[in-house]
């Protein structure tokens, strides 16, 4: 009987240590923020300019990139964004403080890439943006930045052109040639003097002419171009698509340019069949194209 007994008493304490072990807790569903200010969503855009740079070192950060400073939320304890520039797209998280018309930013890069840094700014009448970026490794050549930009929205437009009232010369890469005075330079009873001259590549009119995203190219459209003609023409695909160029030699041509805004990093997705296929052309024709080299002013 006492067998009986505490088999019983074994199977109810059995029950309800089950019966404790499915109990689930449930925990309350976080409310979102509401969010606020959202007239001031959208992409900021205009000059990234040197503020700071160690003067010792060669100069190899450019003096002024375009940047994007896209803002995507805000809420009374958070802020979330994007910074978009020289091939560089990062996201942004920070606070808001509201002072009268004010708003004042301070927003973080994530500090794990060497190019991190703080950007610290304020929207005046949701106008203007204006602040000072501030690099994270204070050893970097370019240790700030400042800005002043409008807000901009993107769209594509396959039938934007560069502008035709500028020189495209590509600075970035002088070619050095040394130079011998002829007769008529040197003044009688004097030795030729010898010097060096910096000599750069321009491009033709053929780059503001030429749609590379709206007319499929034959290899008689390109085959007499320079090699830095048929760079733009390449590259200007991607510049219609808000891509963040990297490289100093192609942001030189378009950074300057108003319907230029850069918002990614990768656009390959967006590419129009036509632009594919005048990509791989273009591609094609400039590994064999030369360029000319002249002298100009700067």
């Amino acid at each position: 009987m006492k067998k009986v007994f505490y088999l019983v008493v074994s199977i109810l304490v059995f029950s309800c240590n089950s019966k404790e072990r499915k109990v689930v807790k449930i925990t309350p569903a976080k409310v979102a923020e509401k969010e606020i200010m959202t007239e001031l969503y959208g992409s900021w855009v205009g000059d990234f300019i040197v503020q700071e740079r160690d003067t010792t070192r060669p100069e190899k950060e450019r003096y002024s990139n375009k940047i994007n400073i896209i803002i995507k939320k805000i809420t009374d304890s958070e802020v979330i964004g994007q910074s978009v520039v020289a091939g560089n797209n990062r996201p942004l998280a920070g606070k808001m403080i509201i002072n009268g018309s004010t708003a004042h930013f301070i927003l973080k890069e994530p500090g794990d890439d060497k190019n991190d840094g703080v950007f610290d700014f304020e929207i005046k009448n949701d106008t203007l943006l204006a602040g000072t970026w501030t690099a994270n490794n204070a050893k970097k050549e370019v240790t700030k930045r400042k800005f002043e930009l409008a807000k901009k929205e993107f769209q594509y437009d396959p039938n934007v052109m560069l502008p035709n009232d500028s020189d495209y010369i590509d600075y970035e890469n002088p070619k050095e040639e040394q130079i011998t005075q002829s007769e008529e330079e040197i003044e009688e009873g004097t030795e030729p003097e010898t010097y060096v001259e910096n000599l750069y590549r321009i491009a033709s009119e053929s780059i503001v002419t030429i749609n590379s995203s709206t007319k499929k190219l034959k290899e008689s459209d390109i085959k007499n171009l320079k090699k830095i003609d048929l760079e733009i023409l390449r590259n200007t695909i991607f510049a219609r698509h808000g891509f963040s160029f990297k490289t100093k030699t192609v942001r030189q041509f378009f950074d300057s340019v108003e319907w230029y805004i850069p918002v990614s990093t990768n656009v390959d997705d967006q590419l129009t069949a036509v632009e594919k296929e005048n990509i791989l052309l273009l591609r094609r024709f400039e590994k064999y194209a030369e360029d000319n080299y002249d002298s100009f002013g700067r």
